[in-house]
């Protein structure tokens, strides 16, 4: 079991309230976990089948479809994507880095693409850390050209919403695309990113 997943379930655990959560919380992690053979346990393509299951069932907590998306996405299994990129959009931080770790991991075509258009969304800029963080990670065609663009509207934003910011820099960095030389410049003049923005334009520039 990776230490994300361990994570996850720590904090899945932290969550329940109630003996009919602790009950289903149980149930789902004998799908989840693979123990090995055992007696009457459920092989593993009808584990994934449950486990997608939960996904489109109706009234199910998020808790259950974080965990089930989880395991079927480390797994490769492309039905978790919806709910992943879902919870790539969520609120709450913690349940973003766990869907962009997984969604690392999934490699679904369509990855990118959803990443590009919620980290480029002005009105998820809050929410946008970690699909930032995701599109240097994948480095689909798609990545410099959104980081570019949500990089240009912080930078003239009354609110530059720097942790973002910096995750556009950073990520622009390790791309090291000679299309963000005039963007990076324009980044100098902040005092926040003066810094990263020379180390990326010594790297774009082969410095």
């Amino acid at each position: 079991m990776e230490d994300e997943f361990r994570a996850l379930l720590r904090r899945v655990r932290a969550e329940l309230v109630s003996p009919a959560e602790f009950t289903a919380y149980e149930r789902l992690l004998e799908l989840a976990v693979d123990g090995g053979p055992a007696p009457g346990a459920p092989a593993a393509a009808d584990r994934a089948d449950r486990l997608a299951g939960i996904l489109v069932a109706g009234e199910q907590p998020l808790w259950a479809r974080e965990i089930a998306a989880f395991t079927l996405g480390v797994q490769g299994d492309r039905r978790a994507f919806e709910t992943l990129v879902l919870l790539l959009n969520y609120r709450e931080p913690v349940r973003c880095a766990t869907a962009a770790h997984v969604l690392g991991r999934l490699r679904d075509p369509r990855t990118a693409r959803a990443a590009a258009a919620l980290a480029t969304n002005p009105l998820r800029t809050a929410y946008a850390l970690h699909p930032v963080r995701l599109l240097t990670e994948l480095r689909a065609p798609e990545s410099v050209p959104a980081l570019l663009s949500t990089l240009e509207r912080l930078l003239a934003a009354p609110d530059h919403c720097w942790p973002v910011a910096r995750a556009c820099v950073e990520g622009l960095s390790a791309l090291g695309d000679d299309r963000a030389t005039r963007v990076l410049l324009a980044a100098r003049s902040h005092d926040r990113l003066r810094s990263l923005a020379d180390e990326a334009l010594a790297r774009v520039r082969g410095g």
